[in-house]
């Protein structure tokens, strides 16, 4: 295949992955803005912290102790899963539902005091802005099939990237790089900028373009866990009789989950009867204490009955590959410099998108004029 070709086939590829792709592209760029800086949008809004002052060294009441507080003012309600907020300080979440077998969208968030085991909210999620700009990017209000459309859009992105880069090479043969020919016509000056910035945001957009993809294979990550590694774990249990009567302690079992992960603090549990258990198992979620190892869960299945650990692995690559990517989509790892940075490169993205739409629809302009031109002259005229 000559040079020639292989460029028109590059351009055709690239062509016809961004324009599939860009529209949806410049919505999650759109949306990802603020989702970037919810923290500190959260923050002018001047909301105070939940858990109050209190003397230092006020000590936490015992969890079972919260459990029961949740049994009693929410009878009707089971609980499913505990964790912490770590922008939250003395205070610890439960994720009430309807039953263990309620949709995974039947769900209230209780938020206690755990020194006082005082109610201090039952946050409402599933509303305001920064709801609806988290709910489109992730998935457009499609669940499933949303996330998986979207992510289809990020490999169409991904490959357009390649494309462009494969197509930006030769051009560079001929011109020196950072070229924008301003003096000629509108749509040149736009093409060598379109070139310029996409060359420029190539690294941040594949970072970003991959790992938004892996995001949206979560619910497929998770379910390829559930029947893998968790499912061996609690083969042993396969058969065994339905837990009755009184559990053991949750104390407990954070209690052994410590000791069986040194240097680790618990991130969340899952009840028995959870998709992140088992019927018969506590899971404690231990992560590390660095931005890197907090990311990574390493869950102990503790037995709920007995109240001792009968297994605790690290979590297989795939699922690793998903947690760290989470917080890299955002621009998470680093404060506030490293967010400032994503909503830089994030406004460039719209820039290169937007040019590349503009570039398009001139282009077309201008093979219709051209067109035009061609069959006019080519008509025959005719004197009387």
């Amino acid at each position: 295949m000559s040079t020639a070709n292989q460029v028109k086939t590059w351009f055709q590829i690239h062509k016809w992955t961004s324009l599939i792709c860009t529209a949806f592209l410049l919505m999650l760029c759109l949306t990802g803005l603020p989702l970037i800086f919810h923290e500190e949008i959260e923050a002018l809004e001047g909301k105070p912290p939940l858990a109050p002052s209190l003397p230092a060294g006020t000590p936490a009441v015992p969890l079972e102790r919260l459990a029961q507080t949740v049994h009693q003012q929410f009878p009707t309600k089971v609980i499913r899963y505990v964790y912490w907020d770590e922008h939250e300080p003395n205070t610890t979440t439960f994720t009430l539902s309807d039953s263990m077998t309620a949709p995974a969208d039947n769900y209230k968030l209780v938020i206690f005091d755990n020194r006082t085991a005082r109610v201090l909210e039952e946050p409402k999620l599933q509303e305001g802005f920064m709801y609806v700009m988290l709910q489109l990017h992730i998935d457009m209000f499609m669940g499933l099939g949303g996330k998986l459309f979207l992510g289809l859009m990020g490999l169409l992105f991904v490959v357009a990237i390649g494309s462009g880069l494969m197509l930006y090479s030769p051009i560079m043969r001929r011109f020196n790089f950072g070229m924008v020919r301003t003096e000629r016509s509108t749509r040149l000056k736009w093409l060598d900028l379109h070139n310029l910035l996409g060359v420029v945001t190539v690294v941040w957009a594949t970072v970003v373009g991959f790992t938004g993809v892996l995001n949206t294979l979560a619910e497929v990550v998770q379910g390829l866990w559930q029947q893998g590694q968790l499912a061996e774990m609690v083969a042993p249990y396969k058969g065994a009789a339905p837990l009755r009567g009184t559990l053991a302690p949750l104390d407990q079992a954070m209690k052994i989950a410590k000791e069986a992960a040194p240097g680790m603090e618990p991130s969340f549990v899952a009840y028995p009867g959870t998709l992140y258990s088992s019927q018969h198992h506590y899971a404690v979620f231990m992560k590390g204490t660095t931005p890197l190892t907090s990311r990574m869960a390493k869950p102990a299945l503790i037995d709920a009955k007995t109240g001792k650990l009968t297994d605790m692995r690290s979590m297989p690559w795939y699922v690793n590959a998903v947690f760290i990517s989470q917080p890299l989509h955002f621009g998470d790892y680093g404060g506030l410099p490293l967010k400032i940075i994503w909503a830089l490169f994030d406004l460039i993205t719209i820039v290169v998108l937007g040019s590349g739409l503009y570039l398009w629809f001139a282009r077309n302009k201008a093979t219709k004029a051209q067109l035009s031109r061609v069959q006019a002259t080519a008509q025959p005229s005719f004197s009387r």
